[in-house]
């Protein structure tokens, strides 16, 4: 993003409401989100606005769970005015900023959504070949203080010690990190996601965004365990890392968004899909979404939801015989005794 991208970008940020009231005003604000049904200002429910900052990012950035696009404040305006010149979107911007206008300067690149370059997939491919199982690294003490234990058939969940991480000031720094390999049906690599850690594996990271990914990830998810009949499918990886301590034979699939969620490819012998949602305005758009999709595939759609924010705040907080609980009564009884595991 040029300067004076980012700039306006943040002014706007800090009115995003406003901005959505005006530029998208067939939707409606629901929490700390703004709901419609799409950039073209459509009525629905499948982009969402964050309008406040908080630990899933910051204010002005927008997904939309039936496309997977996503972006900022100026996209919509982009978007909404069917606007292609990034002057233009930029002149409407210090419009409704009450911004002076300056004298004219070389155009920047156009902004727009599109997909991954072919070179992002292969340097995805080269950091998960220079990571190194999880066993014994940071990666797993990173996960057991989450109350993460059963690590069996997460090959593709590794850990780099010294990953760089890039700030906004255009510096570079290298952090420890688990990295996770996005694949797709075929079981090939077409990203990766890495979750900057503290040195001791704490937590993670104390950078402004301790979580990226790189590649192409629309309908590719991180698949751990096999998946055949029945597979469950959510947002994080420790969210599925968590449902999977009480369903450790079922095969999990963190797609890492609620778009991607929404837009993940179903395996072809699937009949059964369980759709873990965050308890969050997008988490329920991915779900409706995905229910609709998976049903128009003669598969049967099952969501489970958290008591609290997600599985691992349940796991944390609650506990695993209160997790065990809460999602056994959500289960088809079959799949009860098929993946439940018992208590100790």
């Amino acid at each position: 993003m040029s300067g004076i991208a980012h700039d306006l970008s943040r002014r706007l940020a800090d009115r995003a409401e406003a901005v959505c009231r005006h530029y998208l005003s067939n939707g409606r604000r629901e929490g700390r989100y703004w709901l419609v049904g799409g950039i073209r200002n459509t009525p629905g429910r499948s982009l969402f606005v964050r309008l406040q900052a908080s630990a899933k990012g910051p204010a002005g950035k927008w997904t939309d769970a039936a496309t997977g696009e996503h972006g900022d404040l100026l996209d919509i305006i982009r978007g909404s005015l069917v606007l292609n010149d990034f002057a233009d979107v930029a002149d409407e911007a210090r419009t409704f900023l009450s911004l002076p206008h300056p004298e004219p300067e070389p155009a920047a690149p156009r902004r727009c959504v599109t997909p991954a370059p072919s070179g992002a997939i292969e340097a995805a491919r080269r950091l998960f070949a220079m990571s190194q199982p999880i066993a014994g690294t940071l990666a797993e003490t990173y996960l057991r203080r989450r109350g993460i234990t059963l690590l069996h058939g997460t090959a593709n969940l590794r850990f780099h010690p010294c990953c760089y991480y890039k700030p906004d000031d255009g510096s570079t720094e290298t952090w420890p990190a688990m990295i996770a390999a996005v694949t797709d049906l075929s079981g090939r690599i077409t990203g990766v996601h890495r979750t900057w850690l503290a040195p001791d594996g704490s937590d993670k990271a104390p950078v402004a965004t301790p979580r990226k990914a790189m590649g192409d990830l629309l309908g590719s998810t991180v698949r751990i365990g096999v998946p055949d009949t029945v597979m469950a499918a959510g947002e994080g990886i420790e969210t599925m890392l968590s449902l999977r301590q009480v369903l450790p034979s079922m095969a999990m699939a963190p797609a890492l968004s609620a778009a991607h969620l929404a837009a993940i490819l179903f395996p072809p012998a699937l009949r059964r899909l369980y759709i873990v949602r965050d308890n969050d305005p997008a988490g329920d758009a991915a779900r409706d979404t995905l229910i609709e999709r998976a049903n128009a595939e003669g598969i049967e759609a099952i969501p489970l939801s958290p008591a609290l924010g997600d599985f691992n705040e349940d796991l944390q907080r609650l506990g695993i015989d209160a997790l065990r609980t809460g999602v056994r009564v959500q289960l088809a009884p079959e799949d009860v005794a098929r993946f439940m595991s018992l208590p100790p």
